[in-house]
Formats: C-alpha cells, structure tokens, sequence
C-alpha cells in the first residue's frame, strides 16, 4: 500500500529518534493512506516560509499481523485516553505501529478541552463521535520502519 508524509523536506530514510514526543500516538514516524491529507500538513510548513513536501513510500502491510499493532476505528473513550497518555508523556505501551484517527483542528479542540478538564470524557466522547476520522500511521519501531516501509519519491506541493 502507498502511503505519504507531509513535511518541509524529502525524507528518505526516516528515523524516530527525530520525531517529536508527547504527541498523538506518541514517538514515532507518521503517515497516512491519504495524499490529500499528507499534502495539508506539508502546506503548512508554506506558513512558516518552508517549502512544503510529500514524501511517499510503499508500506508493507503484512507488518499489521506480524508486528505489535493497536488499531482504532472510530473515536472512542479508548483513542481518547491512548492519545491523552500520549500527550502527557505516560504511555508505557510497547506498540510497533499505532493506527487511528488524527487529532484535526476540530478534534484538537475538543481533545484540548478535555485535557485541560473543561469538559469530561462523555461530552468529548459525544463531540468526536459526528468527527470522520482522518487516518494516521504510527510507526513506533525504528526496526519496523526499516524492514516494511520503502522510500519511493517524494514530490513539492
């Protein structure tokens, strides 16, 4: 399967030791089955005067039955804590790969509600529950990334 990485320059071997902690999934390599989406998040690099690139790569994804795996497939009140571990720095979890929803503008906000205790986990549940998922990739392994994910090319957008 193909799949993207928006950023402000073309990754060809990417590495997780550069990656930002405490994030959604945390640690680890992102990217996602959706070029559009892919192209949203290079195009705001624009903003900070960078170019903006999408790199693509072929994923093998017989890693999914052969590797560590957590899937979502909706938002649900277990996204909601994984992503809140996370973002705290308090996930202990050994996944190699991480798959679910991104965290977009609007989920963001309520995610951030929610974290800062303005709202509780039902009302954010509920306010997520209308949001279509965008899909993000979660590579947390150096090792995986080595053995299933291949640099195909990349292109400025």
């Amino acid at each position: 399967m193909n799949v993207y990485h928006g950023s402000w320059m073309q990754i060809l071997s990417p590495d997780i030791s550069h990656s930002r902690k405490n994030v959604d999934f945390g640690q680890g390599f992102y990217v996602t089955p959706i070029y559009d989406q892919a192209k949203r998040w290079a195009e705001k690099f624009k903003t900070r005067g960078k170019q903006a690139v999408v790199s693509r790569y072929s994923f093998d994804d017989s890693a999914y039955d052969e590797v560590r795996t957590l899937s979502f497939d909706s938002y649900s009140e277990m996204w909601l804590d994984f992503i809140m571990n996370c973002r705290a720095g308090k996930d202990n979890s050994d996944y190699d790969i991480v798959v679910g929803g991104v965290a977009n503008d609007k989920v963001f906000n309520t995610v951030e509600l929610y974290f800062d205790g303005l709202i509780d986990k039902t009302e954010a549940i509920k306010r997520l529950r209308y949001e279509k998922p965008n899909l993000q990739i979660c590579f947390r392994s150096q090792e995986v990334i080595d053995r299933y994910l291949k640099f195909e090319g990349s292109e400025i957008v």
